[in-house]
C-alpha cells in the first residue's frame, strides 16, 4: 500500500493535499452565514479537518527528499506544522465575520492532527513499510 502510494505520491499525496488545504482555508475564510450547517459538534469537526490534514501532511513529509529533518521526524513535524497553522487559523477566524477565535478549537485541531499522524504511524508499522532513505540521509 505505501510503495503503491510513493510510487504515485505526487497524484495521491502532494496534489491532494494541496487541494485539501486550499480547501480548508476556503472553508474557514467563509462568513458563518455561508457556511452549511451540520448537526455535528464544532470540535468534532475540527478534530475531523485537522485529522485528515496530518494524514496527508505527514505522508508528503515522510515521502519527500529536500527537507531530510522533516523526512526522519515526520511525526512530530506533521503535528508541530498541523497544529501552528491550527492557531494561525483560529487567529484568522477572528477576522472573518460571523465568526469567532476559540482555544477548544484549536485544541481540537491539535488533537486531530495527533490522531491522524498516529494513524499513519500505526499503519506504517502493521504493513512494515520502511521507506528508502534519500541520498544524503543521516541517521
Amino acid at each position: 500500500m505505501f510503495e503503491y502510494l510513493e510510487k504515485r505520491k505526487v497524484y495521491l499525496v502532494y496534489i491532494p493535499l494541496i487541494i485539501y488545504w486550499i480547501f480548508l482555508f476556503t472553508a474557514t475564510s467563509l462568513p458563518a452565514a455561508h457556511v452549511p450547517s451540520f448537526a455535528v459538534s464544532d470540535k468534532i469537526k475540527h478534530f475531523c479537518a485537522f485529522f485528515g490534514l496530518s494524514v496527508l501532511l505527514s505522508l508528503t513529509l515522510l515521502y519527500q527528499n529536500k527537507v531530510l529533518l522533516f523526512k526522519k521526524y515526520f511525526t512530530a513535524a506533521a503535528v508541530i506544522i498541523s497544529s501552528f497553522y491550527g492557531l494561525v487559523d483560529e487567529i484568522h477566524q477572528s477576522f472573518v465575520p460571523g465568526r469567532n477565535s476559540e482555544f477548544l478549537d484549536w485544541v481540537a485541531d491539535s488533537l486531530g492532527a495527533a490522531a491522524g499522524v498516529l494513524l499513519v504511524y500505526y499503519l506504517l508499522k502493521k504493513f512494515e513499510y520502511f521507506p528508502k532513505p534519500a541520498n544524503n540521509f543521516i541517521e
